[in-house]
């Protein structure tokens, strides 16, 4: 199991074989410069869709050998997204990443019915990983960016993917708190009926790979002090590997207070249930924001 993002990176670096990245829209300073991070320490082998001057002016700039990289030049931006996403259909790389183009065109690309990534009747979900040092280790989380009212069926798909994902950064067995404002079964708050149901699936065998409890409000989740104090048995509780928030208001705003209220949280994203992991980060995430997210996205990439 890895507890931070370090351990992800050297057991990256000593699989040997790496994983290809393609980045659509690949020519801003943090995407480059993540994307040089992550040749640096063995995780990747990258490729950059974009205008090659740009990427050239940028690789000077921040003093990166372009050499790195192989250049597939398109100096316009939905037709080097659109190449970036038919490279991926093509079997030509294992990762797809946002570059500098909005989440809007990326999204269309990759949902593009005839030309994208999605199998049939697959749906795109959107898998965070926080490391907190008050925290003692990864936490995944779902969804926070792309679908805003998840339905049953929904959440089961976002927490098979929580799920997945924890396996891969090598948690044999995932604690899945399915998170709601309450521990308690209350039949007016619609969350808590839909986390006990999903809870029971696990236990049943229904939904396979995880333990999970719910509803479990936030605290009693990652704080085995507040299950004392509450008086709560529960074999999630204090110990959560996976939080399946109700919806994505809440797991955006605890991603974000995690991120701006938070001394040294350190973070990573990426969309999974296409073809290959989609790494998905804001254009104004930090290089080693983006550098967490290739590292997940590897991890997960068959």
């Amino acid at each position: 199991m890895f507890t931070h993002f370090t351990d992800i990176f050297e057991a990256l670096a000593q699989r040997g074989a790496k994983k290809r990245m393609i980045a659509a829209w690949g020519v801003d300073g943090h995407t480059i410069s993540a994307a040089a991070k992550a040749v640096d320490l063995g995780l990747i082998e990258a490729t950059l869709v974009g205008d090659e001057n740009m990427i050239g002016k940028v690789c000077e700039e921040e003093g990166i050998d372009i050499s790195k990289f192989t250049i597939v030049h398109n100096p316009s931006e939905l037709p080097a997204v659109a190449q970036a996403v038919a490279m991926i259909r093509e079997g030509q790389g294992d990762i797809l990443m946002k570059g500098l183009c909005s989440t809007d065109k990326f999204l269309r690309a990759i949902l593009n019915k005839e030309t994208g990534l999605l199998p049939p009747k697959g749906t795109l979900t959107h898998c965070a990983v926080l490391e907190n040092p008050n925290y003692h280790k990864l936490l995944f989380l779902g969804d926070m960016a792309v679908i805003p009212a998840p339905d049953f069926k929904q959440k089961q798909i976002i927490l098979g993917h929580l799920v997945n994902t924890a396996h891969a950064a090598g948690i044999e067995k995932p604690k899945v708190a399915i998170i709601a404002a309450s521990e308690q079964m209350l039949t007016s708050m619609p969350a808590c009926m839909e986390a006990a149901q999903l809870a029971k699936m696990v236990d049943r065998g229904q939904i396979k790979g995880c333990i999970a409890d719910g509803p479990l409000a936030l605290d009693v989740a990652v704080d085995k002090e507040s299950c004392e104090i509450k008086g709560l048995n529960s074999p999630v509780g204090g110990d959560a590997d996976c939080l399946l928030f109700p919806n994505i208001e809440s797991a955006n705003v605890f991603y974000k207070t995690n991120s701006k209220l938070a001394a040294n949280v350190k973070q990573a994203g990426m969309m999974v249930g296409a073809k290959v992991p989609c790494v998905l980060s804001s254009r104004a995430d930090s290089i080693d924001t983006k550098l967490n997210s290739i590292a997940i996205a590897a991890m997960s990439a068959k």
